[in-house]
């Protein structure tokens, strides 16, 4: 295992540990900004539950991608890339609707720092 693709696998776990806690530490901001709006509750509830759902989903992924790097047999290549995809795919939703934006190019360099320590990876695992 090349020591290259686990600093990889780490800096992108710190990455995502990083984005998880801003985006976590601005769950009240926008939660007072939706009890002004005039969304119905339906909405208003759904929004609070998707805004700490991806707060969860970055902090998941930073712990799998922190675990993957300690023991690099606990995954292959293949689930690496695939978990990579994660906030490949968000980090293009986010450029899509808001623009240029930190949470995007946070997503964006955490999901390209696993594809490449991804690939640092053995195809299948040998224990």
């Amino acid at each position: 295992m090349k020591s290259l693709g686990r600093i990889l696998l780490a800096f992108s776990a710190i990455l995502l540990a990083i984005g998880a806690w801003i985006h976590t530490s601005a769950f009240n901001k926008m939660s007072a900004a939706v009890a002004k709006s005039d969304l119905v509750p339906f909405a208003a509830k759904s929004l609070r539950i998707l805004w700490l759902e991806d707060s969860v989903v970055l902090l998941v992924l930073a712990i799998t991608f922190a675990v993957i790097a300690a023991w690099p047999s606990a995954a292959t290549k293949l689930v690496i890339v695939l978990l990579a995809l994660i906030p490949a795919a968000t980090a293009l939703l986010v450029y899509y609707f808001v623009g240029t934006f930190i949470a995007g190019h946070i997503l964006l360099a955490s999901a390209i720092a696993a594809i490449l320590g991804g690939f640092q990876y053995p195809a299948a695992n040998r224990r």
